[in-house]
This record gives C-alpha cells, sequence and structure tokens, in this order.
C-alpha cells in the first residue's frame, strides 16, 4: 500500500457535516493558520473547492480549534 494511503487509513475519520457544523471556528482557523479570509466574497469564487478542501484537511492535521473540537482529548481519571 502507497504511504498517503496508508496514512489515510490510520486517520480519524470525521464526517464533512461535523466539519461544517462548526463553521465559526472553521473560519478563525483558515484565518491564523493560512491566513484565508472566507468573509471577502472574492475567495471562495476565485479558488476550487480542491483549495478548499485541502486547507481544512489540513486543519485537522494541526493543533487547531477545529481538531480540538473534533477530537477531544481523553480525560485524565481524576484521584
Amino acid at each position: 500500500m502507497p504511504p498517503e494511503q496508508a496514512d489515510r487509513s490510520e486517520a480519524p475519520r470525521v464526517a464533512w457535516l461535523d466539519i461544517l457544523a462548526r463553521w465559526r471556528l472553521l473560519e478563525a482557523d483558515l484565518h491564523d493558520v493560512y491566513g484565508v479570509d472566507l468573509g471577502d466574497p472574492v475567495v471562495l469564487r476565485t479558488r476550487s473547492w480542491r483549495w478548499l478542501e485541502t486547507r481544512i484537511l489540513g486543519l485537522l492535521s494541526a493543533d487547531t480549534r477545529l481538531h480540538r473540537a473534533l477530537f477531544p482529548p481523553p480525560e485524565t481519571p481524576r484521584p
């Protein structure tokens, strides 16, 4: 199996509905991490879906608000 496929199969899976339900976090992270201002109407009209998808999926691989909301760290038991 090529390495890029192995990485995908081991990564936690998340539905687009779950990502888009956290739009405010997504929007803030896109701005912080990539400097992408989704409030600018030109951005989404001039870029492809693939361009946006790549950046959104990148947010899931970094320590971002979106990643922490979708994959919270496990709680440690209290003594």
